[in-house]
C-alpha cells in the first residue's frame, strides 16, 4: 500500500465554506506541509491544478530542495500545453528532482473554466484530444522522433533532448469516470484512480477499468483519492466530521452545487448522486462520508473513526485490488501528522514510515523516563 497527501494549493483551514480558521497560502506553509510529508514517509503528495489553485508546477519545483524522498504528482493539461512542452517540463522537473516526478493527467471537467482557458472542445473531444497528445508525449520522453498527423494535433521533428530519470518516463496517473475515460487510461496510463465510491461501485469502476486494459494487452494499477478524519475514538472522529461543516449555511451549499452541476465530468457527478446537495444522509457507506462533498468539487468523501475501523475500511478497498491511497484532512499539516501516527503502524505501508524509527518519541516523563513506545499506544487505542 502506497499512501501519499495531498498540497492544499488552493487555501486550507480547519471549516469548510467558511473563513473562519481559514489560512493563505504561502510558500512557507506549503513548506511545512511538504517537509512533513517527508520527515513523516508519506511516499509523496498530489497538487491540484486549476484556476481556483496556485500554479502547480511552480509550487512543486519551488518544494523540490525542501525535501529529499517524497514523489511530486503534478498535472499536464491536453489542450492547455502542447506535448512537446509538457515533455520537456516533465523530464527537467524529474532530472532536478533527482527522480521525484509523477504526471497527473487532467482533461478536465468544467466548461467554463476551460473555456475562460481558450479550450472550447466538448467532453469527447477532450478526451480524443487526450489520446492524440500522450502519444506524442510518450514517444517523445521515450526518444522517439517523428511526425504525428491527428485530428487535433499535428508534430514535426518533435525530439527531447534531455532525457528524464525515470524510463521510459515518469509514471501516468490518471482519473476518469467516462467510457472515453477508461479507454485513456486502458490505452496510456499507469495508475488508475477513482474517487472515494463505496466499495461496491469502486469494484465495479476497477473490474471495468481492468477489461479494457486487458483489450489493449496492458495491465493497471489502481489508486483512490479521499479524506480521511480519524480520532482516537470513532465518537471524537465524526464529531470532527460534523465539525468541518459547522459554518456551512444552506445558501452556501447550494451555491457550492449550483457551480458543480455545470461540470460536465461523470466523475463529479457521481459525487453530487452520493449526497443530493443535503446533510440529511452523509454517510454513503460504512465510516464513508459524503460531506466534504457539499461544498468541494473533486474528492468528496472521507473514511470516518478510529484508527482500526479506518484501516479496515482502507484496507477492503485494497482488497479489491486497488494500491493508491490519495489522501488529505484539514488542516493539511496537522492532520499529515495525525494520520501518521494513529494509521501508518496498523497499514501494510510499502514504503518506509517514520512510525518504524527507532527515535525517541514524546516528552521525557518525570525527567526520568521515555514516553511508551508507539507500537504499545497503538495497542491501547485498540
Amino acid at each position: 500500500m502506497e499512501m501519499f497527501w495531498f498540497l492544499p494549493t488552493h487555501g486550507d483551514g480547519r471549516y469548510l465554506g467558511s473563513a473562519v480558521g481559514g489560512r493563505a497560502v504561502t510558500l512557507a506553509y506549503l513548506q511545512q506541509i511538504a517537509t512533513a510529508i517527508d520527515d513523516l514517509g508519506f511516499r509523496g503528495a498530489l497538487l491540484p491544478t486549476g484556476r481556483s489553485c496556485e500554479d502547480s508546477w511552480v509550487i512543486a519545483s519551488s518544494l523540490i530542495s525542501s525535501t529529499k524522498q517524497m514523489r511530486f504528482l503534478v498535472a499536464i493539461r491536453p489542450g492547455l500545453m502542447s506535448p512537446g512542452l509538457a515533455a520537456r517540463m516533465a523530464a527537467t522537473f524529474d532530472r532536478l528532482s533527482r527522480g521525484r516526478m509523477l504526471i497527473n493527467i487532467v482533461t478536465g471537467g468544467d466548461p467554463i473554466e476551460l473555456a475562460g482557458d481558450g479550450l472550447h472542445l466538448s467532453h469527447d473531444d477532450r478526451y480524443r484530444l487526450t489520446d492524440e497528445f500522450l502519444t506524442v508525449w510518450r514517444n517523445a520522453l521515450e526518444g522517439t522522433e517523428e511526425e504525428f498527423n491527428g485530428e487535433f494535433l499535428q508534430v514535426k521533428g518533435s525530439k527531447l533532448l534531455f532525457p528524464a530519470v525515470q524510463k521510459p518516463y515518469p509514471p501516468l496517473y490518471f482519473g476518469g469516470s467516462s467510457d472515453a475515460a477508461l479507454e485513456i487510461a486502458a490505452k496510456h496510463v499507469d495508475v488508475y484512480l477513482t474517487w472515494g465510491e463505496p466499495p461496491a461501485d469502486v469494484a465495479a469502476k476497477v473490474a471495468t477499468a481492468r477489461a479494457a486494459a486487458a483489450r489493449q494487452g496492458r495491465t493497471l494499477r489502481f489508486g483512490i483519492r479521499l479524506h480521511l478524519i480519524v480520532r482516537e475514538t470513532t465518537e471524537e472522529a465524526w464529531r470532527a466530521a460534523n465539525d468541518l461543516i459547522r459554518y456551512a449555511d444552506d445558501a452556501a451549499i447550494a451555491n457550492a452545487q449550483k457551480a458543480l452541476a455545470q461540470h460536465d465530468s461523470v466523475g463529479q457527478q457521481r459525487m453530487r448522486q452520493l449526497h443530493g446537495g443535503n446533510r440529511d444522509k452523509l454517510e454513503v457507506s460504512p465510516n464513508l462520508w459524503a460531506g466534504v462533498g457539499l461544498l468541494r468539487g473533486g474528492a468528496g468523501t472521507a473514511l470516518v473513526g478510529d484508527p482500526a475501523v479506518v484501516a479496515e475500511r482502507m484496507k477492503e478497498y485494497a482488497a479489491l485490488g486497488i494500491d493508491t491511497f490519495i489522501c488529505s484532512g484539514y488542516p493539511h499539516l496537522e492532520e499529515a501528522y495525525r494520520v501518521a501516527e494513529l494509521l501508518f503502524p496498523l497499514l501494510p505501508l510499502s514504503h518506509s514510515s517514520a512510525s518504524a524509527a527507532p527515535d525517541v518519541r514524546g516528552e521525557i516523563v518525570g525527567n526520568r523516563h521515555y514516553a511508551a513506545a508507539a507500537r504499545e499506544t497503538q495497542r491501547a487505542l485498540g
